[in-house]
């Protein structure tokens, strides 16, 4: 009996000692990262038979298990995965729209500061500081957008090496968990679950779910497969298979692509398949937000560079000359080929100049164009997914949003694919083409003047300069207040009507000059257009380059709007990005919650719980004071 009461009292001292253990380890790991609280597992002996029945032998632990749900531990790890995706767009948009600000000195307003400085020169279009604030302005927005234009490279490069440090880190997490399997893979031969060892593979796939998003297939042995988007396997058992970040197929500088190496051969991801994780953000970010940002912000340029310099190219400047270009930029790069192209063609880019010019038509965005034969296919606008089908052979150049395209070079074969950039190249190196303030072009070369005889009320109300140089001498002779005739034309009748253009010819591109007249004419009335006698006191052109504020160039809206839509586009994706953090953020806070309410540990409860297992180990002791009392006594009633 006394043995009996003893063994079971050593198990239950053994049962309860490793219990208060599990508890202790509980409390020891309350801000352990990752791990889930354990709890013993008793089970009782199996009674051994007598005549009087069976006899309970004790106690014993069967394990050690873990408290976790591997639904709700998924569900964390994924819910974090695309918090961290949206937390790191959200927190780079931030710093792109840093790039460009309101205020007096930002871009928007150097653009407005120098065409209203035009204005001085209407008013004196001989003073040369009038003209010297002309030229230090313009200097000045050009600055504004080279600045502006290195701050989206440096994010660019930021961005890049960012990727480079997530994708390492992930390598790094992938090559611990192929470890921490191989030791779990060992460790279960044993027939018990190294709780410790599960819970920090658990913690080293969050770690990992944080960078880039993953899906995991348990086997047989204990270790885990990690896969990402989906059929990509970063971890089987022991091995790894570790991903890089690569250009894309059109080793385009301003984009990359994740790739994961298998077995020697490496494979691009697709970046829809990520799902999430900083690497997913920071892709966006850079393959399309910033991308984006730098065809406005070049857009923007563009346009008005070459508008400015279309309307400087119809004036005469202080030494008698045409007006010469007031801005020079980067002309837009060819076409940047796929890796895959079999054909040689070079596909070259230029602002399209007829009928029309195309700055008023720019949309800020890249084109992917992809040939089915050697000259027909199919252009895609890559802002908005929209296709033009094209023919080279019947259309050369193709023109779309005010870009001509053109093959240049060589031939193109089917399969051939090629992404066009127009607006990438010219911020970075816009600059003002001359200094010296006799050089800008204010006079109209052509004036408009009504006849000394006149009767009726004509006056002008505008004239434009379309071409240089201007055409020769032409007068209008009107016939009654509703037409006239023309010295260039012999005695063809045309229809006056107040306030609409008279056009020098109607063929496109307009070339020679509009006339604009208001009033009421007479029979007898005249009003002649020719060269003008006095340049160096006119400011036509001044008054022409001041009325482009109003000029519908962006989406159209006016010149003087365009930064302001950028800045509304920019606006509206940082809080687009900033609501989805938000809520991505608390989505992952509450189930990590619910998980932490079921696997971590409740300082409270494990206080109750050692009291519960101390008592039961103090009474397993007084257990074995009874057996040993009882021993004792058998003793002395043997030695008497």
């Amino acid at each position: 009996m006394g043995s009996s009461i003893m063994n079971i009292g050593v198990r239950a001292l053994a049962a309860n000692q490793g219990a208060l253990q599990t508890i202790s380890h509980n409390i020891a790991n309350v801000n352990t990262p990752g791990y889930s609280r354990q709890s013993a597992v008793l089970q009782d002996v199996e009674g051994q038979y007598s005549g009087s029945g069976y006899f309970g032998k004790g106690v014993e632990i069967l394990t050690v298990e873990r408290i976790y749900s591997e639904f709700l531990t998924r569900q964390s790890a994924a819910s974090k995965s695309v918090a961290a995706a949206d937390t790191a767009r959200f927190d780079t948009l931030r710093r792109l729209e840093e790039i460009f600000p309101g205020g007096p000195d930002a871009l928007g307003a150097s653009v407005s500061n120098m065409l209203n400085a035009f204005s001085d020169i209407v008013s004196a279009p001989t003073d040369l500081t009038a003209r010297s604030v002309v030229l230090a302005r313009a200097d000045e927005m050009a600055a504004n957008f080279r600045a502006a234009a290195g701050q989206l490279n440096d994010l660019k490069l930021g961005i890049t090496s960012q990727l480079e440090n997530s994708v390492a880190a992930v390598n790094s997490l992938a090559g611990q968990i192929a470890k921490a399997n191989e030791e779990i893979a060992r460790a279960m031969g044993g027939g018990h679950e190294p709780n410790d060892l599960l819970d920090q593979r658990d913690e080293l796939i969050s770690q990992l779910n944080r960078y880039v998003r993953t899906s995991t297939i348990a086997a047989d042995d204990g270790s885990v497969g990690i896969f990402v988007a989906s059929s990509h396997p970063l971890v089987l058992g022991t091995t790894v298979s570790p991903l890089s970040i690569v250009k894309d197929d059109f080793n385009d500088s301003a984009k990359s692509q994740l790739a994961i190496t298998v077995a020697g051969n490496t494979h691009v991801i697709n970046e829809s398949l990520l799902g999430g994780g900083e690497i997913a953000g920071l892709l966006r970010v850079q393959n399309t937000d910033l991308v984006d940002a730098a065809n406005l912000l070049g857009r923007m340029g563009l346009a008005i560079a070459t508008r400015m310099n279309e309307q400087q190219m119809l004036g005469v400047d202080l030494n008698g000359n045409p007006g010469a270009p007031l801005f020079s930029f980067n002309a837009m790069p060819d076409g940047l080929p796929a890796d895959t192209n079999t054909g040689n063609a070079t596909l070259s880019l230029a602002i399209q100049s007829s009928p029309t010019s195309g700055t008023d038509a720019f949309v800020a965005s890249d084109y992917q164009l992809a040939f089915s034969s050697g000259s027909t296919g199919t252009l895609t606008r890559l802002s908005d997914g929209s296709s033009t089908a094209f023919d080279f052979g019947i259309t050369n150049p193709l023109q779309i949003d005010g870009v001509e395209i053109s093959i240049s070079a060589g031939a193109a074969a089917a399969g051939d694919r090629f992404v066009l950039k127009p607006f990438s190249a010219v911020a970075s190196d816009l600059s003002t083409a001359f200094s010296s303030p006799r050089g800008l072009a204010m006079a109209s070369p052509i004036a408009a003047t009504a006849g000394t005889t006149n009767t009726g009320t004509l006056a002008l109300e505008q004239l434009d300069t379309l071409s240089v140089p201007p055409p020769p001498a032409v007068t209008l002779n009107f016939t009654g207040p509703g037409s006239y005739t023309r010295s260039d034309t012999g005695a063809t009748v045309y229809t006056y009507t107040p306030g609409q253009p008279i056009l020098y010819s109607p063929a496109l591109p307009p070339n020679g000059w509009s006339l604009t007249l208001k009033g009421t004419a007479q029979a007898g009335d005249s009003f002649v257009v020719d060269a003008n006698p006095y340049p160096m006191i006119n400011a036509d052109n001044a008054r022409t380059m001041l009325d482009l504020r109003d000029a519908l160039l962006f989406d159209g809206g006016p010149l003087t709007d365009g930064y302001a839509s950028l800045m509304a586009e920019l606006g509206i994706r940082v809080q687009s990005a900033e609501s989805a953090a938000t809520v991505s953020r608390h989505i992952a806070d509450n189930i990590e919650q619910d998980r932490s309410s079921i696997s971590g540990v409740n300082l409270d409860e494990e206080a109750a719980r050692m009291l519960q297992y101390q008592q039961a180990y103090q009474a397993s002791g007084k257990m074995l004071q009874v057996a040993q009392n009882i021993f004792d006594s058998l003793l002395q009633s043997l030695g008497r």
